[in-house]
């Protein structure tokens, strides 16, 4: 037994040792298997292996200490748990032998955990649930979980979207009192609320949008001047109805945005507000926030004005109908449009058609790629993919559109201060790939300052029509950084813009909602609580988990229908993304995208980070960005629920010339 010296002398030794190890504060990232690193808050990664990543969850703050294992080798030791914002998850509810578990849905947690037998709530073998984490795993690796829903078994109707939106932690339902301030509203309050603003109920404004849209948040009319034309847009105004600070305004910043899952929509706004009472349906009167704007007969802006204004839409039009009159067509449904409407239907093609000329010689035009639109069956599941044409109505909208916010943009940079889009064109950390691509492809360009509004605008115009051994463009714009939300303003980039910002779907986006709360308290004083940085950081992540859970759910329903697909019929398609491990392609017919492995092709590929492409280490075949392939389906990998395809020819590139890296 140890005398009270030698314990005083034992405990001394360990304050000594925790006083002096050295602990690094980081991130844990897992991977698809059971290791996993830690991101140092220093900018380096530390690999944690099995025994370690099972102390720990994804995203979970921590302190390591590094051990060296082997020469020149380090892995860490978990020390501490600083925070973890992992706390709930979705996963499959399991039993084995006696115990009961959860097989989590969650990326990167790659175990099964414990459901003590308190916090199963009835839930039965193979349904899906929705968990909490009970016990964190930091002291012994074993952490447990209770069950706060269950959600459903894999088979019935909607089950995608329902684990979706858990998942994401996604609101199906709203809270009581935003229930009761909806039902608070009604066709009196927007009477009430029309008294002393311009009345506009006799001007020809219409909608055009897709037959099926409920929550329509802007109408237009344009009359010919003397030096081009007066554009009008109309855009619905949520911000009357909804009082600042209140829950609808609340619940509505958690959600970001409005979220269009295929067949059934999860709003940003109640249905009373974004469906009825604020959407401008037609013949009836609806509050709008007005932009009224001089378009020159160059395409160019001139002065622009802001107004409240409550308009009576009169004609809820469809792209097709517009479509239609613009190329001159005769049908009952285009005859029967007021005279007045189908002028200012007139005037409006010949304001899109100006400003889009504009916006192709001064700034930049996004490509028109081939969408579609999924049409879902009583099992909410897909029925038939339909290709969504885009015609010269949309481009209309698109352009109308365009020049609203370049409005609301330009009135937000002279207060000052506001809420903007920056786009900062290329990532700053593929710098020097691209300029080996440019000074290896097109030398002419690679003077150019990338990084510039000038420098990326003159290259992404040059690069359309390059006539060069790979697809610059498309290998330029799959290096772009991601648009964010800023305070001040900043060049859009990617639009070829010196601002701009998004004032035209406040029933829709909240970062759009907050823009006209912006403008009114510039031009009207009225109330508005200000963002702060941690709200904006907030918003914008809310943002991209509303279009991660579109794209999950997408993915999911995809998957599952192309399990219908005909094995070895032959399908034509476009590589659009290459890797390391192979490439994807998006087929011509359906837009299915699928992933054709290395390890199904003959032979071994080496990568170029450069070029993008894939590069036989014996015979040079290649494969590339926008090369034109044909596949058959080969299955659906379950787990990452990817579609599979296998080769079965390719256009032939011919080997480069150009010095490729190493």
């Amino acid at each position: 037994m140890l005398n009270a010296d030698a314990l005083n002398q034992l405990r001394q030794l360990k304050t000594d040792i925790k006083q002096n190890k050295v602990v690094f504060p980081g991130t844990v990232k897992s991977t698809n298997g059971r290791f996993g690193f830690v991101a140092l808050d220093e900018g380096r990664d530390v690999f944690l292996p099995p025994e370690e990543m099972q102390k720990v969850l994804p995203g979970d703050r921590v302190n390591v200490t590094e051990h060296e294992v082997e020469k020149g080798k380090t892995q860490g030791v978990v020390d501490e748990l600083l925070e973890s914002h992992l706390t709930t998850f979705v996963g499959r509810y399991l039993i084995k032998g006696k115990g009961h578990f959860v097989a989590p849905e969650t990326p990167g947690i790659n175990r099964w955990v414990f459901i003590p037998p308190k916090e199963r709530m009835g839930a039965q073998p193979d349904d899906f649930i929705y968990c909490q984490i009970h016990r964190h795993p930091i002291k012994d690796g074993k952490g447990q979980a209770k069950v706060l829903r269950v959600i459903g078994k894999a088979g019935e109707p909607g089950i995608e979207r329902a684990l979706t939106l858990a998942s994401f932690d996604l609101a199906d339902t709203w809270p009581e009192e935003v229930r009761n301030q909806a039902d608070a509203l009604s066709e009196e309050t927007v009477a009430t609320l029309s008294e002393g603003r311009e009345d506009r109920t006799a001007q020809p404004y219409v909608t055009i949008d897709s037959p099926g849209t409920q929550d329509m948040d802007d109408a237009l009319m344009a009359t010919p001047n003397a030096t081009g034309w007066t554009l009008s847009i109309a855009i619905a105004d949520p911000t009357t109805l909804v009082e600042p600070g209140s829950p609808a305004e609340e619940e509505a910043f958690n959600r970001a945005t409005a979220i269009y899952f295929p067949g059934e929509p999860l709003p940003m706004l109640p249905d009373t507000i974004s469906t009825r009472l604020c959407s401008l349906m037609p013949e009836v009167p609806r509050l709008a926030l007005v932009c009224d704007l001089q378009v020159n007969n160059d395409g160019s802006l001139g002065d622009y004005s802001f107004h409240q204004a409550t308009i009576r839409s009169q004609g809820k039009l469809s792209y097709e109908l517009v479509s239609h009159l613009i190329e001159g067509r005769e049908d009952d449904e285009i005859n029967a449009l007021p005279e007045a409407v189908a002028n200012s239907l007139d005037q409006l093609h010949q304001v899109a058609t100006a400003l889009r000329k504009w916006r192709s010689e001064h700034a930049l035009l996004s490509g028109d790629r081939p969408e579609f639109r999924l049409r879902l069956d009583e099992n909410k599941r897909i029925r038939v993919i339909e290709p969504a044409v885009s015609n010269e109505a949309h481009r209309l909208v698109e352009e109308c559109m365009v020049a609203a916010n370049r409005c609301a943009a330009d009135f937000l940079e002279r207060q000052g201060a506001g809420l903007f889009i920056q786009h900062p064109g290329l990532r700053d950390d593929r710098a020097d790939n691209i300029r080996k691509l440019l000074e290896g492809y097109a030398p002419h360009l690679a003077e150019l300052d990338a990084h510039s509004a000038d420098g990326f605008r003159a290259l992404m115009k040059h690069t359309d029509a390059l006539e060069a051994e790979v697809p610059v463009k498309a290998i330029l714009s799959r290096q772009l950084a991601r648009a964010e939300l800023a305070f001040e303003p900043a060049p859009h980039q990617g639009m070829g813009l010196a601002a701009y910002t998004t004032f035209t779907s406040p029933l829709r986006k909240f970062s759009d909602f907050y823009v006209h709360r912006l403008i009114k308290a510039a031009l009207w004083d009225q109330p508005t609580k200000a963002l702060n940085p941690q709200q904006l950081e907030s918003l914008q992540a809310s943002q991209i988990r509303a279009r991660m859970a579109a794209n999950t759910l997408e993915t999911w329903l995809k998957s599952d229908y192309a399990k219908g697909l005909p094995a070895e019929e032959p399908m034509d398609g476009t590589i659009t993304r290459t890797l390391p491990s192979g490439f994807f392609v998006r087929l011509d017919s359906n837009g299915l995208e699928g992933f054709v492995s290395c390890k199904d092709l003959e032979g071994k590929f080496s990568f170029d980070p450069v070029t993008l492409r894939l590069v036989h280490n014996k015979n040079g075949r290649i494969f590339q960005l926008d090369q034109r392939v044909t596949v058959c389906f080969s299955g659906v990998d379950e787990e990452r629920r990817q579609i599979n395809f296998k080769l079965q020819s390719a256009e032939e590139i011919p080997a480069s010339t150009s010095n490729e890296s190493d």
